[in-house]
Parts: structure tokens; sequence; C-alpha cells
């Protein structure tokens, strides 16, 4: 296990900005945990207010990483994960999944939160488990990483998960320069596993919802389906492509009264 500093040369100081909500934070209380400070419950309560299906939506989307992560795993062969955005732990997670089906699966869970390095950290003891503290805006860095090349063999298939935090990069910062860093770093048999927020459902409501971001310190960027597709670049979608995550390979049939969820998911492979 490694220690959550940002550079690999041991702990550090860790500093945990309680002035503006963090999207992991909030995450978390959606989801009903308690990790998580007064600015972010505030902030997520105006989220509610204007997305009423959130709650809903984020245990969607929790369910379709799952999903996905089994797949990757137990049909893809894949046995190194790396998990960026990772979060609050929140059972089961990533590895825990992994290590179901194949107990030598590596996970690196990588996060710009110092709140969810120490809590991670402090739940994974599992020496094929490590976590860093780095920003998905550095994409070099996350995989130039001292503790990611010790524990991810590059010339082996690696998936990669990007789970509902590739809506938090700004058009300004380049997003799908970012992704495709991190594409082009992976070789043949490797997945990308991606979902991301939308405005194509409940239009009216999403940029209202959208604005509670503002403050955070990440703002929340809705995209379309085209321009959620565009992060996968060259890599093939396996069935069913880009969907709804309640859509992707449900383990039972949609509901149709249930809450329309406005996330899409979909999981690629490198082919060459």
């Amino acid at each position: 296990m490694t220690s959550p500093s940002g550079d690999g040369s041991g702990a550090q100081p860790l500093i945990i900005d309680t002035s503006k909500p963090h999207p992991a934070r909030m995450y978390d209380y959606f989801l009903g945990g308690k990790d998580n400070y007064p600015v972010d419950r505030d902030a997520a309560e105006q989220f509610i207010k204007a997305a009423p299906e959130v709650r809903e939506g984020v245990r969607a989307n929790r369910r379709f990483m799952h999903r996905a992560v089994r797949h990757v795993v137990e049909e893809g062969g894949v046995r190194q994960i790396l998990d960026i955005g990772t979060g609050l732990p929140t059972e089961p997670n990533v590895h825990q999944i992994a290590h179901a089906i194949a107990p030598d699966t590596r996970i690196v869970y990588v996060d710009n939160d110092p709140i969810v390095s120490t809590h991670s950290m402090a739940l994974m003891e599992d020496t094929d488990t490590s976590v860093i503290l780095a920003d998905l805006r550095d994409p070099r860095a996350i995989l130039d990483h001292p503790e990611v090349r010790k524990a991810i063999d590059f010339d082996q298939p690696v998936a990669v998960l990007l789970v509902a935090v590739v809506h938090f990069l700004a058009d300004d910062g380049d997003p799908y320069g970012i992704v495709a860093t991190l594409r082009d770093a992976l070789p043949a048999g490797s997945y990308l596993v991606l979902s991301h927020a939308t405005g194509d459902v409940h239009e009216d409501q999403r940029e209202e919802a959208a604005s509670v971001y503002n403050r955070a310190t990440a703002t929340l960027n809705l995209r379309t389906h085209a321009q959620v597709l565009d992060f996968f670049g060259d890599f093939t979608l396996v069935d069913p492509g880009l969907v709804r995550v309640t859509h992707w390979r449900p383990e039972q049939t949609p509901n149709p009264d249930a809450p329309l969820i406005g996330i899409y998911g979909g999981v690629a492979r490198k082919e060459s």
C-alpha cells in the first residue's frame, strides 16, 4: 500500500479544503455516506432540489461500474485497473469486485481529494491495491507516478476507469486531449470504462443543477451523446455501446416507470 502522496516521495501533510464543495464528497452524500462536510451537504441539497433523481442516478452509476469491472476482468481477462477519480470508498469497491473474480488483479486508485486518499488508505490493506493523490487534469503525472509504474505494467492490458469524473473537466482544459493521453498509453487488449453526465435527459433542469458546481472545486460540464462518444476515440465499444447507465447490460430489465437517469456509460476495447 502506498502513501497518499502526490510525488511518490512518501507521506506528506494533507490539506483538506472545506471552504468549497468537492465533487467526491458531494457524491458521497448523494450515496448516503458520512464522509462529507456542511459545505458539501449544502451544495448537494441544492443539486437535489434541481435534479431530484440524482440519488438514484449515482446509485445507477455505481451499479454500472460494478458490471463494467466484472466485464473487463472476467470476460476481458484484464488483471490491472487504474481507477481515476475513484471517490470515497463505497462497498463493494473496485478491488473487491475484481478480486472476487481474479485475486491477482492489481488496482491503483487515483483521486485529487486528500480525504479520499486518507479514507481509502485506512480501508484497503490488500498489497495489490494502491492509492495515490493526483489529478486527472495532469494525466502524464498519473501515468509517470512511481506507484503507478510499480503496480501497472503498460506492456500488458490495463483497464482505465473514468467513472463520473470526466464531466468535471471544463472545455477550456482540453478534456479530449487528457483522455487521449490515457488511451494512447494503453497497449492492445486494454479497456476504457467511462460514464458522463448529460443534458440530453431532463434538458429543462440540467443547467440549473450543473450551476450548483460553479462554486465547487470543479465545475460540472454536461455533454451530448455525440460529445461523450468522442472520448472513446478509436477504441471499439462493446455491446450495447454508449447508453444510459441503467441500460448497460442490466442484471434486471430496467423499470420503465423509474426516473430517467442523465448519465451515459460505455466500455470500449483497444484493438491494436
